[in-house]
């Protein structure tokens, strides 16, 4: 074998190679709803409410760390810094986790709005929102993982009789004002991955007060289209929020269950569980189609904007039910 024939297989195995590793890293975790709701029998501790909740925080959080490849979004080197895919996934997991984390925060752990906080909780929530993308001084793995021990010693607290300080409210308006919020965030989800065909949108910003106002003038219609550069990392990070918030709605059935039977609302939630579940599909493609309207090939961006539409949809629904006494 010739050196320049030498050279081209060196160079093909390093790329098969780096191909490789790339495929390993950027594969999505499982759904670990079973393990999070069997957390307590596990651990052999009394399943208080919280406790599950509290534990779907934690594991969701554990596994943008711990997951194959570990976390990417802060790699400044090769073939890691060029992966988009899992980052814009890690992402949306993130969004996700810092929500809840600071309905923690605000509202579940306290009983009222003159109550304090709770001392862990403080520290944990601001941890989360630490730049995604920060290396060094401190990194972001560094100061997730503090925010995660956190929550360890709050939940520790909520089944030791002994800590009072530390609870968590099961109360209907606790789940409606995080549920709100999640709205928002499935809202935006859904605006954008529509986008990816391009659409030409009326302004709606006042629509619905005749009194209302903004800094600024804004044109009636305007084209909004998602680059296509951009569409796998619109597409991932929907993916990877619906994926922890997959999680947090099955921990929500098990600590707000008496909430939703008393309200009639445990199927609502079932619904979007559901409509959630259907946006984990393995994706068989080896990208990120982008089809228009009812041609001949698939626009994986607007099927997923369907699943989160008709969630979104429920999740108003259910928010009513748990306004109504």
């Amino acid at each position: 074998m010739n050196k320049s024939t030498m050279g081209i297989s060196v160079a093909f195995a390093s790329l098969l190679l780096l191909w490789l590793v790339s495929w390993w890293v950027s594969r999505e975790p499982d759904i670990m709803v079973q393990e999070i709701q069997q957390s307590a029998e596990q651990k052999n501790v009394q399943q208080v409410v919280g406790y599950t909740t509290t534990t779907a925080l934690i594991r969701v959080t554990e596994t943008l760390l711990d997951k194959p490849g570990g976390y990417l979004s802060n790699d400044i080197l090769p073939p890691f810094s060029l992966l988009d895919n899992m980052p814009a996934w890690e992402f949306g997991v993130l969004e996700m986790s810092r929500d809840l984390a600071l309905a923690f925060r605000k509202d579940f752990s306290r009983s009222q709005s003159q109550s304090a906080e709770n001392a862990f909780l403080k520290i944990a929530q601001p941890q989360l929102n630490i730049d995604h993308r920060s290396w060094v001084l401190p990194s972001a793995e560094s100061e997730y993982r503090k925010a995660i021990s956190q929550l360890y010693l709050y939940r520790a607290a909520l089944v030791d009789p002994k800590q009072a300080d530390s609870q968590f409210y099961a109360r209907a308006d606790n789940l409606r004002d995080w549920l709100k919020n999640v709205e928002k965030r499935l809202g935006s989800y859904s605006q954008r991955l529509s986008a990816s065909v391009g659409q030409e949108r009326f302004n709606t910003d006042l629509a619905g007060d005749a009194a209302a106002r903004q800094s600024t003038t804004a044109p009636d219609k305007r084209i909004v289209k998602t680059s296509w550069w951009k569409l796998d990392d619109e597409f991932y990070e929907a993916r990877g929020a619906t994926w922890a918030l997959l999680h947090y709605l099955k921990a929500i059935e098990v600590d707000f269950a008496d909430v939703l039977q008393r309200r009639n609302a445990m199927v609502s939630l079932q619904q979007i569980i559901r409509e959630l579940e259907a946006t984990q599909q393995p994706l068989w493609s080896p990208m990120v189609l982008n089809g228009s309207g009812f041609g001949m090939l698939a626009n994986h961006s607007l099927v997923m904007a369907n699943y989160i539409s008709r969630a979104n949809a429920a999740l108003i629904d259910l928010s009513e039910l748990l306004t109504q006494g």
